[in-house]
């Protein structure tokens, strides 16, 4: 298998491995889309960390495999292509990334679906479609200026360019900066510790941010609002207040 799922401490790790650079090709991207919808459906799994392993995240789709597509297999693929990383977004769970060494188009795209994404020192991200005569094709132009903002990820579209970490931080392409050796310890510690809290509260919370953000702001109200009311039908409330108020802020144990 070019990618697998590891499950610890409520914590799925779904782990790119496809020596030497993790290049994504259609096996790749099947493959993700079904990890992606196994640990949603996993009560075991209350958090997710999207790993390429020490040395590299992943460095693009596999362009020979693509050189030997024309445009009506692309037109059939490119919807796969897109539901298999829609899916790892969809995820009702947090997700981190942790990006190591390479992200590049495929890849970069790939971190994009995280909720949070946590970099080695030596991570270069980028996509660099445009040099291909190519546009990102898997969410890049969409969550890429979502998430940095529209000129910001032009920039980075229109010239192919890679962004090493510190200048990815800057730009709000990542979210920490650490260095590679610890890349994994700290993302995997950052799922654990979500594990332990509240499954519905986060999910409401992921799916409020992620509703919001694509509709106009009376709409995100409403949906906010919706699960605010949800939630106090929810074991999770009960156990978050009754410590609250026997015990104090912040020592409820969900379940």
């Amino acid at each position: 298998m070019t990618v697998h799922l590891e499950v610890s401490e409520g914590v799925g790790t779904i782990r790119l491995d496809r020596p030497p650079m993790n290049a994504l090709d259609v096996a790749t991207q099947d493959r993700l889309r079904e990890l992606a919808e196994e640990v949603t459906h996993r009560d075991d799994v209350r958090a997710v960390v999207v790993w390429g392993g020490e040395k590299v995240f992943a460095a693009g789709a596999d362009i020979k495999e693509m050189q030997n597509m024309d445009h009506a297999a692309m037109v059939v693929r490119s919807r796969g292509l897109q539901e298999a990383f829609t899916a790892v977004a969809r995820i009702p769970k947090p997700v981190v990334a942790a990006v190591t060494g390479y992200a590049l188009g495929g890849g970069c795209e790939l971190a994009l679906c995280a909720d949070y994404r946590i970099a080695g020192e030596n991570a270069k991200l980028g996509q660099p479609e445009i040099l291909l005569g190519l546009i990102p094709g898997a969410g890049g132009t969409q969550r890429l200026s979502r998430l940095i903002g529209p000129s910001r990820a032009k920039d980075l579209i229109f010239t192919g360019r890679q962004v090493k970490a510190d200048e990815a931080l800057a730009l709000g392409l990542v979210d920490r900066v650490v260095p590679a050796g610890e890349v994994y310890e700290q993302a995997h510690a950052w799922a654990a510790r979500l594990a332990t809290g509240p499954a519905l509260a986060l999910r409401a919370a992921k799916e409020a941010v992620d509703g919001g953000l694509e509709t106009d702001i009376d709409t995100g109200l409403t949906i906010e609002r919706t699960w605010f009311a949800g939630l106090f039908a929810t074991e999770d409330r009960e156990i978050g207040m009754r410590s609250f108020v026997e015990e104090g802020p912040g020592k409820a144990k969900f379940v």
